[in-house]
C-alpha cells in the first residue's frame, strides 16, 4: 500500500491519501449533514460572496493563466458562475419538492410521487480554458443537489488552481468541499477511488481514461469533451451581423480555445469572398490592424498548444490555404485571428479539434450539401447555421445531431439556463446547467404509496377462473371487461 511521504514539508497526494480523503467525505454525506436545504443555501450563498469579495482577484488569475481580456473573463466566467449560483438559490425550493406523479388502476388506491436525492460524493476533474467557471458551475449543481464534493482544477492553469483552493478553504465547507490541486498522478490517485458521479470535462482521449476508470467502480460519468463545431452560413444573410457573431464566438471566446467555437465554416464557392471580405473588416474593427498587440485577444494557454497549432498551420499544402491572419509571436504565445480556405480535407486542421483562432472555411455548390459534410463527421458538441430560410433552420434542427445548437449566432446557447448543456456521441455524455445540473447529480427515486383499504383477493393465488378474467382485464386497461369480471358475466 502506498505510503504518505514528505517532501519540502509537503505531503504526497497519493492512491492511499485519496482514499482517506474520500471516505472521510462519505461519512460526513452519511451523517446527513449535507441533504439540507439549510445547508446547500447556505454554502451557495457563500459561493456568491467568495466572487463579490474576490472578483479583481479572481480576473486577475484568469489574466496570469491566459492573458484573458477582463471584460471577457468577466462576462464569460465572473458573471456566469455567479448567475449559476443566483439560479439555484431562487429555484432550490422548486427543484427538491417531490413531483407528483399519476398512478395506474392496477395500484388503485395509490399515490406516487418522484423524490430527488443526493448521489453522495462527487468528483469534477476541470479544464483549463474556463478554469473559474468550468470549476465551479458544476460544483454548484452538485452542492445544489446535497452533496459532497471533490474539485480537481486543471494544473495548467496554476494561478486560478490555487486560487480556488485557497478560496474554497476560506469560504466553504471543508467537511464536505474540497479542491485538490496537482497534475496526473494527483488525478490517477483520485480516480483510482470509488465515486457516486464523476464530472470531467476536457479532450476525448483523457474522458476514454475517466470512463475506463470509473467503470472498474460502477460509477456513472458526464463527459463534456468537444469537437469540430461546424458555422454553416447561408447567402441570404445580415453579412456584417453574421460575422460580428461568429468573430465574437470564435475569437471573442478566449481566442478560439473553447469547446464550442466555431470550428469551420461551411458555405458556397459563389459566397466565400464575401464573406471572407466581410471578416477582414469585422476583425480589422475588433482587433485593429496589428491583431497580435491587441489588449482583446487571450494568448495561446502554453508552447505545446502553440506548437500543435503551429504544425496545423506548417503542414504540407495547408499554408497555401491561408487567406487572413497566419501572424505569430512565439515569445508571447500569440497567433492572429486567421482563415483558411479550402484547406485539403486530409489536413490535421481538417480532422482534429482545433481549439485556438485558426478558422477554415470549406465551400460547396449549394448550402444544402453541407448537411452531409457535418453528418460524416463525428458528432459535434456545438453546431451553428446562419441563414433567413425557415425551411433551412427546421432541415438543419431535425437532420444535424449535435450536442446544442444556435440558429443565426454562435457559442450563446451556453448562457441559457434552461437548456441543458452537453455533447452528443463523442463530444460528450450527460448534461448540465440550471436544473439539469442539479438533475445530474440527483437520483431520482421513485416512490408509491398505499394504504391497506382496496385489497383485492384476485392478485393473491389461487387464481380461479374468475381471477383471471379479471386480472386480465385489469391489466389491459380493460374497464368493462373488470366489470364484468366482478358480477361473474364473461365477454365470451
Amino acid at each position: 500500500m502506498a505510503e504518505e511521504k514528505n517532501t519540502c514539508d509537503e505531503i504526497i497526494f497519493d492512491s492511499e491519501t485519496a482514499s482517506t480523503l474520500v471516505k472521510d467525505l462519505r461519512k460526513n454525506f452519511l451523517s446527513g449533514k449535507t441533504k439540507s436545504y439549510e445547508w446547500r443555501v447556505e454554502q451557495l450563498k457563500s459561493v456568491i460572496k467568495m466572487i463579490d469579495e474576490n472578483e479583481q482577484e479572481i480576473l486577475d488569475s484568469l489574466r496570469i493563466d491566459l492573458s484573458k481580456p477582463q471584460l471577457e473573463a468577466f462576462v464569460s466566467e465572473v458573471s456566469l458562475t455567479k448567475s449559476a449560483c443566483t439560479v439555484a438559490l431562487k429555484e432550490l425550493k422548486k427543484w427538491m419538492k417531490p413531483e407528483k406523479v399519476g398512478t395506474s388502476l392496477t395500484t388503485f388506491p395509490s399515490s406516487a410521487e418522484i423524490v430527488s436525492e443526493p448521489l453522495g460524493v462527487i468528483l469534477i476533474i476541470s479544464a483549463w480554458n474556463y478554469p473559474f467557471l468550468l470549476s465551479l458551475d458544476p460544483v454548484i449543481g452538485a452542492i445544489a443537489a446535497g452533496n459532497s464534493v471533490v474539485l480537481k482544477p486543471s494544473e495548467i492553469s496554476p494561478a486560478t488552481s490555487s486560487l480556488l483552493k485557497r478560496f474554497a478553504e476560506k469560504y466553504l465547507d471543508s467537511s464536505a468541499i474540497r479542491v485538490i490541486e496537482g497534475a496526473v498522478p494527483e488525478t490517477s490517485a483520485l480516480l483510482e477511488q470509488k465515486w457516486d458521479k464523476i464530472l470531467y470535462t476536457g479532450n476525448g482521449r483523457v474522458g476514454r481514461i475517466v470512463m475506463a476508470a470509473a467503470a472498474k467502480h460502477l460509477t456513472p460519468v458526464v463527459l463534456e469533451l468537444g469537437g469540430k463545431s461546424p458555422v454553416v452560413v447561408d447567402s441570404n444573410i445580415d453579412l456584417k451581423v453574421a460575422t460580428r457573431r461568429i468573430a465574437a464566438g470564435k475569437w471573442g471566446c478566449n481566442n478560439g480555445q473553447a469547446c464550442i467555437a466555431p470550428d469551420y465554416i461551411i458555405t458556397t464557392k459563389s459566397f466565400a469572398p464575401k464573406l471572407i471580405d466581410a471578416f477582414k473588416c469585422t476583425l480589422e474593427e475588433f482587433f485593429g490592424e496589428n491583431q497580435l498587440e491587441s489588449k482583446d485577444i487571450s494568448r495561446i494557454v502554453n508552447s505545446n498548444h502553440f506548437a500543435r497549432l503551429e504544425k496545423f498551420l506548417d503542414e504540407d499544402k495547408v499554408a497555401d490555404t491561408i487567406v487572413l491572419g497566419g501572424k505569430r509571436d512565439k515569445t508571447n504565445l500569440k497567433i492572429a485571428p486567421t482563415i483558411l480556405l479550402d484547406a485539403p480535407e486530409d489536413s490535421l486542421i481538417m480532422n482534429e479539434e482545433i481549439f485556438g483562432p485558426l478558422l477554415p472555411i470549406v465551400t460547396v455548390d449549394k448550402v444544402e450539401d453541407s448537411f452531409d459534410i457535418i453528418r460524416s463527421r463525428s458528432k459535434p458538441l456545438a453546431a451553428y447555421l446562419f441563414t433567413n430560410d425557415k425551411k433551412l433552420q427546421k432541415e438543419f434542427v431535425s437532420s444535424i445531431s449535435a450536442g446544442g445548437m444556435l440558429i443565426n449566432d454562435t457559442t450563446l446557447h451556453l448562457t441559457v439556463h434552461t437548456l441543458p448543456f452537453g455533447g452528443v456521441g463523442e463530444s460528450g455524455t450527460g448534461a448540465y446547467h440550471g436544473k439539469f445540473s442539479f438533475d445530474t447529480f440527483s437520483h431520482k427515486k421513485g416512490v408509491l404509496y398505499r394504504g391497506f383499504q382496496g385489497d383485492a383477493s384476485a392478485r393473491y393465488p389461487p387464481y380461479t377462473l374468475r381471477k383471471q378474467r379479471l386480472l386480465r382485464a385489469l391489466l389491459n386497461g380493460d374497464i368493462f371487461g373488470v366489470i364484468l369480471a366482478l358480477i361473474g358475466w364473461s365477454k365470451s
